[in-house]
């Protein structure tokens, strides 16, 4: 994404971790030990190979213990980032993914081998971060269901294993996502389900595996707080994160724990 202005660097806050969008820009917050620069990169997208922006975030304004942060004005929820470590056990030719980060913008030319390390491409091919605004969301009302575990049948699936093949009856373009659970919830429903257990769901590395196979159960996370991109119908790392909410909002009003 294009920035709305030119970014300028406050000091910021050391809490809350992660990207928190703010009115006028968004506040970074790393916690990153026996380091001694951390720069945070800003891309204009996911298969940028260099960062548009680079901001040190050094000084007594951008450190608090062990924290490193700084307030970005001119940057909003889209933006896709991540951070370059220097120190002892970091060389800083990594890109590194914000470890509180709710979106992940995988390129199309993702290759594992090559992992996070900048190359003769730079970073075009590495994973990134985005900013997400989490109070941007309609949750229209939804709440936990606090149902008895006396009272509840868990059914364990995997989001693509449950709804991939055709004879799932799922559409072709849902098939293996999300939005294509939310179209199995009457068939869990029809069971007696009153709770799905769902199989790692947050961002794995697809091509961990033997070499010519997939990583298929996500075993391997490399980011907690966000959904797998995998998984989503749609492009793009909020359209995703917007998708899960949706199955999650979906079931709960269908009166199915997640």
């Amino acid at each position: 994404m294009a920035f709305l202005a030119s970014p300028s660097l406050l000091p910021g806050a050391s809490a809350p971790l992660g990207a928190t969008p703010a009115p006028s820009g968004v506040n970074f917050s790393l916690y990153a030990r026996e380091v001694e620069r951390v720069e945070l990169c800003l891309f204009d997208g996911a298969g940028a190979a260099e960062p548009a922006v680079v901001l040190a975030l050094e000084g007594e304004n951008h450190r608090t213990g062990h924290y490193w942060h700084g307030a970005v004005e001119g940057v909003a929820p889209g933006q896709v980032y991540g951070y370059r470590v220097l120190g002892a056990a970091a060389d800083g030719e990594c890109l590194l993914l914000d470890p509180y980060g709710l979106a992940v913008a995988v390129p199309e030319g993702y290759r594992r081998e090559r992992g996070q390390r900048r190359d003769g491409g730079g970073w075009a091919q590495a994973m990134k971060s985005v900013v997400a605004d989490l109070s941007s969301y309609d949750w229209e009302g939804d709440r936990p269901l606090r149902r008895p575990a006396r009272e509840t049948v868990i059914y364990e699936l995997h989001v693509r294993g449950f709804t991939a093949h055709p004879s799932s009856g799922v559409a072709p373009d849902k098939a293996g996502t999300y939005a294509g659970l939310i179209e199995k919830i009457p068939y869990l429903q029809q069971l007696g389900v009153t709770a799905v257990e769902l199989l790692p769901v947050f961002q794995f590395d697809p091509q961990a595996a033997p070499a010519g196979l997939p990583n298929y159960w996500g075993y391997q996370p490399i980011s907690f707080f966000a959904p797998h991109q995998g998984y989503g119908s749609g492009r793009g790392a909020l359209a995703v994160l917007d998708e899960f909410r949706n199955l999650v909002k979906a079931l709960h009003l269908s009166l199915i724990h997640i």
